[in-house]
């Protein structure tokens, strides 16, 4: 034959199962740094919240407002 068909043979076979196991790491590694960066924005406005409490430069109010704006 001259190896064009549908009969990839094992170094076919492999080389397309290496090509999606290569395709879900890279899609897991992305998803896991989009929500790591998602979860360090979160907590940053939190601290940063927090701290502009403690130096009195925001009221318990708007404090709370905007904790529950950030979800938090």
């Amino acid at each position: 034959m001259t190896g064009i068909g549908w009969d990839m043979g094992l170094g076919g076979g492999l080389w397309m199962v290496v090509g999606i196991v290569l395709v879900v790491v890279i899609v897991w590694a992305l998803a896991s740094a989009a929500s790591t960066r998602d979860r360090s924005a979160v907590e940053d406005a939190a601290q940063v919240l927090q701290a502009r409490f403690a130096r009195g430069e925001i009221s318990q109010l708007e404090y709370e407002q905007a904790r529950r704006l950030l979800g938090i």
